[in-house]
């Protein structure tokens, strides 16, 4: 159990760090002036909280634990395909149901979030290897 928490919490704190560089450093640049009509001032910290924790799960139970025995880049290159599938659920509904939404947007986030996964999960899969010695 003891590193099943170690694992989650590296990984979390990994993703959380580079995502909150992203979203602070280039969010306003790439996101704001489309959705800027229809964005909070600032995000809602429950809802926010909920997706890293079940995204993060998701990450572990979907590529990183069924990779443990495999090369490293097996989990770097299925958290790419989990985090492109995932953003381009989130992404394409959009663009096809917002009217502020634009296909830059994307593009752009289905990008982010194929690097975001994969690192994630590089991240993950390496600790997991580190602690299981």
């Amino acid at each position: 159990m003891g590193r099943l928490i170690g694992v989650y919490l590296a990984t979390g704190i990994a993703f959380a760090i580079v995502d909150y560089i992203w979203l602070t450093q280039f969010g306003p640049k790439v996101y704001f002036p489309t959705l800027d009509p229809v964005a909070l001032p600032s995000a809602r910290l429950p809802p926010a909280v909920v997706f890293y924790l079940a995204y993060i799960a998701g990450v572990l139970a979907l590529v990183v634990y069924p990779r443990k025995d495999e090369p490293l880049l097996r989990s770097t290159l299925y958290g790419g395909l989990l985090g492109a599938m995932c953003y381009a659920t989130y992404d394409l509904t959009n663009q096809a149901t917002l009217k502020v939404w634009s296909t830059h947007i994307t593009v752009i986030d289905i990008a982010w979030g194929t690097f975001i996964t994969a690192f994630g999960a590089t991240v993950g899969g390496w600790v997991l290897r580190r602690m299981s010695r």
